[in-house]
């Protein structure tokens, strides 16, 4: 179980709360409204009003005593960096930082950002990626050239073994997973079949992704 410092509780800030909540970790919401402040309470562990360019505010929260400090300002640029560098100053140990741009990615990295998360561009790709083709059903970037994907089952590959296609040895490909029926099988046999209705978990190069599934 992690403890979390959440600063910035708009509309990702909060779809942040709940998702960490789910997971069961403790967290601590910061944010300047105090009716978001509110909103937050079902969520979170504690929940306090308070301006986070400010620092004997930061300093009475106990940074260093935090996994992972998360900063979602979305709105003022100005206080996302200087939240992020006071963050970094008073001992953060993990310091990731929200931006709606490339160049402000780059300022928050180099002042005390150790991670910067971009949701609009983020989202952006997984969109075009996800729907300008026919077979992809999902996708998560690993970094530039790799990714793991969801994607239909070929239809030529029916009643075909993993062993048989041979991808890995091909393409570089390697199946992860085979989704039936919304049941993820990372245990599957090699030398098992494929059956209609299947779907593959893949991690691979992008380029190979694309020649192998004809994206």
């Amino acid at each position: 179980m992690k403890s979390v410092l959440l600063i910035g509780l708009g509309n990702f800030g909060m779809l942040i709360a709940k998702q960490i909540h789910e997971m069961g970790h403790h967290i601590m919401a910061v944010d300047l409204k105090e009716d978001r402040v509110n909103e937050t309470l079902p969520y979170v562990t504690d929940a306090l009003v308070g301006d986070s360019t400010n620092r004997s505010f930061l300093e009475s929260l106990g940074i260093n005593n935090f996994d992972v400090c998360i900063e979602t300002i979305g709105n003022d640029f100005q206080s996302s960096l200087e939240t992020t560098s006071l963050l970094k100053e008073l001992g953060g140990k993990l310091v990731v930082s929200r931006a709606n741009r490339e160049v402000q990615a780059k300022f928050l990295l180099r002042n005390g950002a150790d991670e910067v998360v971009n949701p609009e561009k983020q989202i952006a790709k997984w969109t075009a990626i996800r729907y300008m083709s026919d077979h992809i059903l999902d996708y998560i970037k690993l970094d530039d050239s790799h990714a793991i994907f969801e994607v239909d089952l070929p239809k030529d590959w029916l009643g075909k073994s993993i062993s048989g296609i041979n991808i890995r040895q091909k393409y570089g490909i390697n199946i992860l997973a085979i989704k039936e029926n919304g049941v993820m099988n990372l245990s599957f046999d090699p030398n098992d079949s494929f059956h209609e209705n299947e779907t593959l978990l893949i991690l691979g190069e992008y380029k190979a992704i694309q020649k192998c599934f004809h994206i």
